[in-house]
């Protein structure tokens, strides 16, 4: 099956941040699919329609087995990896555990982390969050709408959010390959857009805001945080670059 440009058809894998779940992609989907794409956007688990399987013992490697198991489920390969946010650190444990099967890695709006790390050793403002977010010493509930402020969108964000739980934020990433990301092709996307929300990031990952090294595709796009719901179209053009 081709693309609209007459290019293969490509598999998209789209992995979204923390407390949000597969639904959030939803407004992007269909621009990706009408060009001519496969798209699977999972849930992590304990997350959206996946709530009840939260547990305290759900962490970072948890995610990632929940992508490389739909990789390996459907038999994926060439797979343009996408993850925003929180995101950005599952598809860094993936490509890890299974280059073979990524073509394209692109980060939307956060780090390149690297071995060793966690959510946790990045920035000392997630530790003040996590601290006050965090109920029976292992639930973080959601910050919010995360800059998504028009109606009706802030209400279907603030229905759809659910607590996530404080292993994921602490495990670190442990990497068989710490040179595995700049081994593939690879895209950074900052959102650019003001408001407290995106300040709030931008001092999270001042230090690490641009992936490190060269061999970087770096694109901009002018909306908040939560790009896939406030310039769907947009990102979804960026996207269809890496076709």
């Amino acid at each position: 099956m081709a693309s609209s440009k007459g290019n293969p058809m490509a598999t998209f894998v789209l992995v979204h941040g923390a407390w949000f779940g597969g639904w959030c992609w939803q407004k992007v989907i269909p621009f990706l699919e009408a060009a001519g794409h496969a798209v699977y956007a999972p849930t992590l688990t304990g997350l959206a329609e996946r709530a009840s399987e939260l547990s305290p013992e759900v962490g970072l490697d948890t995610h990632i087995q929940d992508v490389v198991g739909l990789l390996e489920e459907k038999n994926l390969n060439g797979v343009i990896l996408v993850g925003h946010s929180y995101g950005g650190m599952v598809i860094t444990g993936v490509v890890d555990q299974a280059p073979e099967r990524i073509a394209h890695l692109v980060y939307l709006d956060t780090f390149v982390p690297r071995d060793g790390e966690s959510m946790t050793n990045i920035s000392r403002i997630v530790n003040w969050i996590l601290r006050k977010q965090t109920r029976d010493g292992w639930r973080v509930n959601p910050l919010g709408t995360y800059g998504v402020t028009a109606e009706p969108d802030r209400s279907w964000v603030l229905s759809k959010l659910t607590p996530q739980s404080l292993k994921t934020f602490q495990q670190p990433l442990h990497l068989k390959n710490p040179a595995i990301v700049s081994a593939k092709q690879r895209t950074h996307i900052t959102c650019t857009a003001g408001g407290c929300f995106r300040s709030l990031m931008r001092r999270i990952f001042a230090r690490r805001a641009l992936p490190p090294g060269a061999g970087w595709r770096l694109r901009q796009l002018r909306t908040g945080h939560m790009a896939m719901i406030l310039m769907p179209r947009e990102l979804a053009d960026l996207l269809l670059e890496d076709v």
